[in-house]
């Protein structure tokens, strides 16, 4: 069955993309900037392109936000999966999926408490950490040479650390001017902290040996650099032991926690850093005269020990006697006892004297003679046997010799003779092979040189045909390569002629890269 045909209608026809196109230009046109408060949902950090996408909710609906780039790279206050906010941007619409979306161009925290949550979460989380760790807190030094600080060089902050350092103890002071507040603030503190560290203890610009992070009281949101993860991080990782005096007695930051010290005031950072001149000048002068007092006493109490002491000692006589008495008698027992000794040598003399005489030369040399007399011929013959012995059996060692070198001989001629007759069969039959390859190889080269001669190209120009080449000794083989002008080879069957191609060679184009000259032709 055949539909009925509509009913015409004047209504326009759209295309999707021009529906799309006029709900997005009517959407920016009726809402334009707005301020959208809800919570942050699905937030995963920017994307690999830089663009930062997530969801605004509240307790019924749900939008979907971007950040683009540029704008997250500005922001002062960054998202975080489930807190409140207010965002400020513009509502667009998204073709693609054909869903409204807003643009944040601005990201606040939606009140104080949101703000808190977010700071005790950014604290536990840090503490975990061990960045507020006790153990790693130091003590700065009890009268350092220089003093950095790090705040506003506008304020007055630093005018009253200055004022607070001259009344109790001047001191070289290096200024590192940041911002306190805004939303560069955590990056330049942090990156005054690190750069005071870096500073070489030797260089021209002495690194300090104490820090003061210092800036005046302010609302939660005025103090918030200072509870940023970067300046906490800076803080932590300073090698310079760091006091902080951020707001108020009453206010507390992250940094706080970090620090080394912390002082209610920036006047109390300075008291911290360095002590009172005039009380450490009263100090030195009590110990002083105390040591001067005490040294006195103590060379009082030498002099009458020593005064005691003189008085127990022996006199000069008394100290002599008795070693000069040993001494005496001493030289009495002195005469006797050489005596006694060159006695007692004489007589170890003479037992050495008889002893040699019983072992002289000659005494020695008479038992030999006694001995030799006893032995007499005995030798000789013993001798004369041994070497009729030997000459025996050396004749038949020469004997045994020469019988075997005959054999030896007879064998080796008789095998020199069977490799001889080895060797010529074998050159007979090397020479019936190489004679028969030589004319297996000159058979195989006469066909292939026939072969050659009935397919190479030669062949083809005896029979009138020529072969033509260009300037590279490349073959042409179309004619729509040859350029009017180009000089050519001809080769024919039997030489070579250079031609010239007809009409004039074309003019080389100029590179469009080059400028010409204008009198160019």
């Amino acid at each position: 069955m055949i539909p009925a045909a509509a009913e015409p209608t004047n209504a326009p026809e759209w295309t999707v993309s021009e529906l799309s196109g006029a709900l997005k230009r009517t959407l920016e046109d009726a809402f334009g900037h707005v301020r959208l408060r809800g919570e942050i949902s699905g937030y995963r950090g920017p994307h690999s392109s830089g663009h930062a996408y997530f969801c605004l909710k509240d307790r019924d609906a749900r939008i979907d936000a971007v950040i683009w780039k540029s704008a997250f790279g500005r922001m002062r206050f960054r998202p975080q999966e489930g807190l409140e906010v207010v965002a400020i941007g513009r509502i667009t619409t998204f073709p693609g999926k054909s869903t409204y979306q807003i643009v944040v161009e601005q990201l606040e925290p939606a009140g104080i408490g949101a703000l808190m949550a977010l700071l005790e979460e950014r604290r536990r989380r840090l503490t975990a950490e061990g960045l507020f760790a006790e153990a790693r807190k130091r003590r700065p030094p009890f009268l350092p040479r220089v003093v950095g600080v790090v705040t506003s060089p506008t304020g007055a902050v630093i005018r009253d650390i200055l004022h607070r350092l001259e009344d109790r103890f001047p001191r070289h002071v290096l200024v590192w001017p940041v911002r306190v507040q805004g939303e560069t603030c955590a990056e330049e503190v942090a990156a005054a902290i690190r750069g005071f560290g870096a500073l070489s203890p030797d260089g021209p610009v002495p690194r300090p040996d104490v820090l003061i992070v210092a800036r005046g009281g302010g609302s939660l949101e005025d103090l918030w650099g200072f509870n940023e993860e970067a300046v906490v991080r800076a803080a932590a990782e300073s090698p310079i032991p760091l006091i902080s005096a951020v707001g108020h007695e009453t206010d507390w930051t992250l940094i706080d926690h970090a620090a080394d010290l912390r002082a209610p005031t920036p006047t109390g950072a300075a008291e911290m850093a360095v002590p009172v001149r005039a009380e450490l000048v009263v100090q030195v002068g009590g110990a002083a005269r105390r040591q001067e007092e005490a040294m006195l006493r103590l060379i009082e109490s030498r002099r009458t020990e020593l005064r005691s002491a003189a008085r127990a000692l022996p006199s000069p006589e008394a100290l002599v006697g008795v070693p000069r008495q040993r001494l005496d008698l001493a030289w009495a027992k002195l005469a006797p006892g050489l005596l006694a000794n060159a006695r007692e040598h004489e007589r170890e003399l003479r037992r050495a004297s008889d002893r040699l005489a019983r072992q002289a030369p000659y005494v020695r040399l008479a038992e030999v003679r006694t001995r030799l007399k006893a032995v007499g011929d005995k030798p000789r013959d013993h001798l004369a046997r041994a070497i009729a012995e030997r000459r025996k059996a050396l004749a038949g060692f020469s004997a045994r010799l020469a019988a075997g070198r005959d054999a030896v001989i007879r064998a080796e001629r008789l095998r020199i003779e069977t490799c001889r007759e080895r060797v010529g069969g074998l050159a007979g039959r090397a020479d019936r092979a190489a004679r028969a390859a030589i004319e297996r190889g000159v058979r195989r080269l006469e066909s292939q040189a026939g072969l050659l001669a009935s397919l190479g190209y030669r062949s083809v120009l005896a029979r009138g045909y020529a072969l033509v080449r260009d300037e590279r000794d490349g073959v042409v083989r179309t004619a729509a390569e040859v350029v009017p002008g180009q000089a050519l080879t001809i080769e024919f069957a039997d030489g070579r002629r250079r031609v010239q191609a007809e009409g004039a060679r074309p003019k080389r184009r100029p590179d469009p890269l080059v400028q010409t000259s204008l009198f160019d032709n």
